[in-house]
């Protein structure tokens, strides 16, 4: 076992490295019904299975790319992973409301908000990176999304527009998980995770000044550390007393880490989720649901 590896059996016993991630995709009812896309799929010999825990979300398998398909270049699904899918509906966006996804391209969670408020209200849309707020506009036009305005900006000076917000969803910058990428253990450091964690804070402090009061903010990341997750909620909570966490209405995942190298963290963390892989069978990762009293 390695250094990560044993962090993360100090919070989970039975941590494993041997992962069935299942494939999975989100069906846009802003296109089709999915009753429509579903027969369509099973025609061409594609293997699908409602995911209990998500509104329009299903697994799959296929002997071909399901990104090759014409049904797949009209917008009629995305490919997404089920714990990717989970983030929106978490944050629960309703018809009329102005919505900020402070980090959005490609586009997953962005196209999913659009589909949850019917295409209503106004989503602001942010992504720092050209070529990456290219790969959302070209998502958006594909699965027919028109309620969202892009902005090239980064997250931490959201205040620059003068908009405040009814919901907002952080999917954070992060370091990923060992599911993300080829030789993840040998590519980290510490050192970079707690930048990250730091960059994360100023993220939700600009997120904090631009939510309504009553407001609805979701942090998620898919990362497995807790620098980048219970701990930067933990200073969250800290720094303004008029956030609260609540509870999360689904089964899946363990109960946030409340202890943390020798130091007690906030207890209301046990609120928020975090899914490792083994047991899931989806990527690792993080989410916390907070609303401004």
């Amino acid at each position: 076992m390695g250094y990560f590896e044993n962090r993360y059996l100090k919070i989970c016993p039975d941590f494993s490295t041997e992962v069935e991630e299942r494939k999975a995709l989100r069906v846009n009812t802003l296109k089709i019904e999915v009753s429509e896309i579903t027969k369509r799929l099973e025609m061409k010999e594609v293997k699908i299975e409602k995911i209990k825990f998500l509104r329009k979300g299903y697994y799959y398998e296929a002997e071909f790319s399901l990104g090759a398909t014409p049904e797949y270049l009209m917008g009629y699904y995305y490919l997404q992973g089920a714990a990717s899918q989970l983030v929106a509906e978490v944050l629960d966006p309703q018809q009329g409301e102005t919505v900020l996804d402070m980090a959005a391209a490609p586009g997953s969670k962005t196209t999913h908000l659009a589909q949850l408020m019917k295409g209503t209200g106004t989503i602001v849309a942010l992504d720092s990176n050209v070529q990456r707020l290219a790969s959302l506009r070209n998502n958006c036009e594909r699965l027919m999304v028109k309620n969202v305005l892009m902005f090239k900006k980064d997250g931490r000076f959201i205040a620059d527009l003068g908009m405040e917000f009814d919901r907002i969803l952080l999917d954070a910058p992060c370091s990923g998980n060992f599911c993300s990428e080829e030789g993840w253990f040998n590519k980290r450091n510490i050192e970079d995770i707690k930048q990250n964690g730091r960059v994360q804070k100023a993220l939700l402090k600009a997120a904090y000044n631009v939510l309504k009061k009553g407001g609805t903010l979701v942090y998620s990341t898919c990362s497995l550390e807790p620098e980048e997750d219970e701990l930067v909620i933990n200073w969250f909570l800290g720094k303004y007393d008029d956030m609260q966490l609540e509870k999360l209405d689904f089964e899946l995942g363990d109960e946030g880490v409340v202890e943390w190298e020798n130091k007690q963290l906030n207890p209301e963390l046990a609120k928020t989720r975090r899914f490792w892989p083994h047991k899931t069978n989806t990527e690792g990762f993080f989410v916390a649901k907070l609303r401004k009293k």
